[in-house]
């Protein structure tokens, strides 16, 4: 593939709800690009796309796929996205590179809630966008309905620049609202060849849409001419602009994310693909369009513009774990000019980075190329200490791009090593697949001992753990998360605690007497000393509070960890010849879990802070469930786009599988975050269903 000018590139995102077929489109572009030869499932069952082993059995896009092609001119870099919730940090990361975003509606479903969710984040982010009506040829298509359902949600912003022509298996091209012509592609709708193209003819408009055509082209033009004052005042006084000055026109609203052309066809029959490639390159920003690149150097904020000549800048928006060649970092160029075996330098970690094997993704194959120009995306190898998300730049240069802000993980599992040689490999692979995916995080719960695995949703965490087995051998078992419950004191108790033992020789003997108190919520662990006249000698009195610690962290008479209690130690005896360290530390435990078997101990339960933003129309069946949940709700408000945001305490044991439950509960429209905010005592009637003591390590499964 030749090198083209900053200005030629175009890097374009596919972005939409699960099923409208945006891996199809994908590779129905590099087809009619000539980038491949052939489309759909090939020979040994794979597609060009969905190149993950996981990804073909699953008949669906799983992460984030690249892929270049040529297009008159342009090179432009194809991001191809899953539609997936639990996948939505995939498209985030192409969302964060992409100049041009071409949101892929099905014609059959209509606007879909990760469409929604995913045109908010590109508002956030101001990345210009394109829609993509597509499955036109399928029955129940209905272009109508979903140009009108993209116009509600969307905004007066859409502008539609096609119409089709036909309806399901009788469409057969795409009447052109800007220049008044249709496009035929050789008979209507039906099955292809995987190897053969379809080619378009020009035509008059059919008579029985003619006057519907002129209405919305007049529509259209009005639309565009008020964005412009010139244009504006030359249509008021009679002289219709050009269709080279509309075009001129809507790009600059296109490059302001302000005009949302409307484009349609179908992806699976190839009808309007090739005018899809036309309108990227006409009407899509190159990345000297875009506004520039906010970066931070040395606390303060520097704007990077996309100069080939400049110094050279790469942003890492995606990380690959290979098995075959290790690590692959796909990266985009903010600035300046790589070249094979420059050096540039993480500025996060401070190591020194060889650009070894410059080249380029196009589904499974390797590309290689001698340099990646300001604009571009690439790819490189073996890169040591770099990962999703990190910034290249010269020596001496600490600058880096704001890190992106990633779905929040809602759901977590317990992870175990199958076999000792499983646990010998676990840390490792765990490590390269959090930097291959930003959205998983991997942390060990010291109280409950369990390494757990936090990620998206439930399909998240599932592929993660297939990802272990396939790509490093690694076999896991899972277990459910264990609450990490206390215990702690309701009333003051004494208790003597005598540890006498004798086996020939020195023996061992120490007698310690305790008392113990409750504290506030939080207030952790005291110890005081009040021995007098020498009961205890001053250098056993640390043996007794160790003794006690050890047996608060060992559990209470519930099993659970002890929290927020006073212990004092009153009195005691000692041998001049037996007593040790030792015997007044076993002395200080037997006093201290008698004495709790007197201080009515009750267990205390983790409260999460819970912040839920749902659809006006499920707020109270949410309410509802919360209340079922135990949840202390304490106000709620309006957040963006009219959704409803309810504000909650609610004991951590209630939300293990919340991510879930509020996923079906409101069609995967809503979302929560979730910390943790303090204990409090769990009522006693639940004390016997939170299942067996610990075994004495802190966490019990619920």
């Amino acid at each position: 593939m030749k090198q083209v000018p900053t200005d030629k590139i175009r890097n374009v995102v596919l972005v939409g709800h699960s099923g409208s077929g945006k891996t199809t489109l994908a590779e129905a572009l590099l087809f009619e690009a000539g980038a491949i030869s052939r489309v759909g499932r090939v020979e040994d069952g794979t597609t060009v796309c969905d190149f993950d082993a996981e990804e073909q059995r699953r008949g669906q896009s799983l992460s984030l796929a690249v892929a270049p092609f040529e297009w008159k001119g342009h090179r432009v870099n194809l991001i191809d996205t899953p539609g997936y919730a639990d996948f939505e940090g995939e498209a985030r990361a192409g969302l964060r590179v992409a100049d041009l975003a071409v949101f892929v509606v099905s014609a059959v479903h209509g606007v879909e809630v990760q469409t929604m969710r995913l045109w908010r984040a590109a508002a956030e982010m101001g990345v210009p966008r394109m829609i993509f009506i597509n499955k036109l040829d399928r029955e129940r298509a209905s272009f109508e309905r979903t140009l009108d359902q993209v116009r509600e949600h969307f905004g007066a912003g859409v502008a539609p620049l096609e119409l089709p022509i036909g309806a399901e298996i009788e469409f057969a091209g795409v009447a052109d609202l800007l220049t008044d012509t249709a496009f035929l592609y050789d008979e209507p709708a039906g099955r292809l060849s995987p190897d053969t193209s379809r080619i378009h003819r020009t035509a008059e408009i059919p008579d029985e849409m003619e006057a519907l055509e002129h209405q919305v082209h007049d529509n259209l033009v009005e639309g565009i001419v008020v964005a412009d004052d010139e244009l504006l005042e030359r249509f008021l006084e009679g002289d219709v602009p050009s269709v080279v000055e509309l075009e001129r026109a809507m790009a600059h609203g296109v490059d302001m994310a302000t005009v949302f052309p409307v484009l349609c066809g179908s992806a699976a029959a190839r009808i309007a693909i090739d005018r899809l490639a036309d309108f990227i390159c006409e009407l899509g920003p190159s990345p000297l369009d875009r506004p520039p690149v906010l970066v931070e150097a040395g606390g303060t904020t520097v704007e990077i513009t996309p100069n080939a000549e400049g110094e050279p800048l790469a942003y890492v928006f995606k990380t690959i774990a290979d098995p075959f060649v290790g690590q692959i970092s796909l990266f985009r160029m903010l600035s300046g000019t790589v070249r094979i075996d420059d050096h540039l330098v993480n500025p996060r970690t401070g190591s020194d980075e060889r650009m070894h094997g410059l080249f380029t993704l196009s589904g499974r194959d390797h590309v290689a190329v001698t340099q990646v120009v300001a604009g571009d995306l690439g790819a490189v190898t073996k890169l040591s200490s770099t990962g999703t998300g990190d910034t290249l730049a010269p020596k001496g240069t600490p600058v880096r791009v704001p890190p992106a802000r990633q779905p929040e993980p809602a759901l977590a599992i317990a992870v175990v090593a199958h076999s000792i040689a499983d646990d010998d490999k676990l840390t490792t692979a765990l490590h390269r697949l959090v930097r291959e995916d930003p959205a998983l995080v991997v942390e060990f719960d010291g109280e409950t001992h369990q390494t757990l695995l936090r990620g998206v949703g439930e399909t998240h965490l599932q592929i993660t753990i297939e990802k272990l087995e396939r790509k490093f051998g690694v076999a896991v078992d899972t277990e459910a998360v264990r609450v990490a419950y206390r215990e702690t004191i309701t009333k003051p108790a004494e208790a003597e605690g005598r540890h006498k033992k004798q086996s020939g020789g020195h023996g061992q003997f120490g007698v310690a007497t305790v008392r113990i108190e409750p504290l506030e919520r939080g207030g952790g662990f005291e110890f005081v000393d009040a021995v007098v006249g020498g009961a205890i000698p001053r250098q056993f009195i640390p043996a007794v509070a160790r003794g006690v610690e050890e047996a608060m962290a060992d559990g209470g008479v519930l099993g659970y960890p002890v929290v927020d209690v006073r212990v004092t130690c009153l009195d005691g005896k000692y041998h001049p010849v037996d007593s040790s360290e030792m015997s007044f530390k076993m002395a200080g435990r037997l006093a201290f879990r008698e004495a709790m078997e007197k201080a009515s101990p009750v267990v205390l339960e983790p409260v999460s802070a819970l912040e839920v933003t749902v659809p006006a129309e499920v707020q109270g069946d949410i309410m509802g469930d919360l209340h079922a949940r135990r949840a202390r709700v304490q106000g709620t408000e309006v957040g963006d786009a009219g959704l409803q945001v309810i504000v909650a305490q609610v004991p951590t044991a209630e939300l293990l599988r919340y991510a879930t439950d509020l996923r079906s509960r409101t069609s995967g429209r809503g979302s929560f975050s979730t910390h943790h905010d303090h204990y409090e005592v769990l009522p006693s009637q639940l004390v016997g269903t939170i299942g067996a003591k610990p075994d004495r390590r802190g966490g019990v499964s619920t």
